[in-house]
């Protein structure tokens, strides 16, 4: 059975070769664009903007996501209980105690984050730790930690900054056209035609470009979820905690109000309102686009283990 040793290494392969393939996707995305609007700039941009973004975004995405969630760090004397669950599940998987902070609010949701172990976060709401039993908890935390263990939050982190990179392009391309661009001289014989299959290949592509790129995001999110829920699982040696967890997360109505659509596929759990009943009854295409596989989908992955 694979380990969180196991899932780190195919993690750190995986980050490298989606890093290599998101560059060679927006590459060609820069490529079209800029060939459309006569300007190799808008392909070194492109590639330069990427390369920055992505570093900016291993150092600094953690303490973003933070500011964002109005999260607040603890320590141990602020919440006992809470400290001794993440560090004696630490402990089980041999990982360095990651920071913990708590987000005021009632509704019930947790995530991690941070480029690694030793310089990661796990955030709980208020309302994860009064409305959850211990056993529940436990099970949530285990699965923040497999994330963490994983390498998950980097990968999604990465993943999420490459994505805006592509939203970006094909939005300032569609503007662009808008407003009256696409004039491209072209003296060779036949340019005009070459040019006008090349702004049309250049609409299209601003136009599935982002859908793409979101479809792949959000299909390594729930990838990684279940994965997380399993090896939280063998954590804690109790599934039935974690399912128990996620059964009451989805149950609760209640909006997580510091939740946004750019940080809701951190959350263990959909951070919006009315999540249970439209997410078990979406088809395959709309499912495509959700961050979280749908609850009744891992409670039953749960239930069916062996541990």
């Amino acid at each position: 059975m694979a380990t969180l040793y196991h899932n780190a290494d195919s993690n750190k392969h995986k980050t490298w070769l989606l890093l290599t393939g998101f560059f060679v996707f927006i590459i060609l995305v820069g490529y079209v664009f800029s060939y459309a609007m006569d300007s190799q700039g808008i392909l070194v941009f492109a590639v330069i903007f990427s390369v920055l973004m992505s570093f900016f975004s291993y150092w600094y995405s953690d303490k973003m996501v933070l500011a964002m969630s109005d999260a607040k760090e603890i320590k141990f004397e602020d919440n006992r209980e809470l400290y001794r669950i993440v560090e004696n599940l630490c402990i089980t998987a041999g990982l360095p105690t990651p920071r913990i902070y708590i987000i005021n609010d009632s509704a019930p949701n947790a995530f991690a984050t941070g480029r690694d172990p030793e310089h990661a976060v796990v955030a709980v709401t208020s309302g994860l730790l009064t409305k959850l039993e211990r056993s529940e908890l436990e099970g949530v935390i285990a699965h923040e930690l497999s994330h963490i263990g994983n390498r998950d939050i980097l990968l999604s982190t990465l993943v999420t900054v490459l994505v805006g990179v592509v939203v970006l392009l094909a939005d300032w391309f569609r503007r662009w056209t808008f407003w009256g661009g696409g004039r491209r001289s072209n003296n060779r014989e036949g340019g005009g035609q070459l040019q006008l299959i090349i702004m049309i290949a250049a609409l299209v592509l601003s136009i599935l470009a982002p859908i793409f790129a979101y479809m792949m995001q959000f299909a390594i999110s729930r990838k990684e979820e279940f994965r997380a829920d399993a090896d939280g699982a063998l954590l804690t040696r109790y599934p039935e905690g974690l399912a128990r967890a996620l059964e009451k997360i989805s149950a609760d109505t209640e909006p997580l109000e510091v939740a946004n659509r750019a940080t809701a596929h951190l959350y263990i759990a959909s951070p919006f309102e009315g999540k249970r009943d439209r997410r078990d009854k979406k088809g395959f295409f709309a499912k495509a686009f959700m961050t979280h596989p749908p609850i009744s989908e891992r409670v039953a992955a749960l239930r069916g283990m062996e541990v």
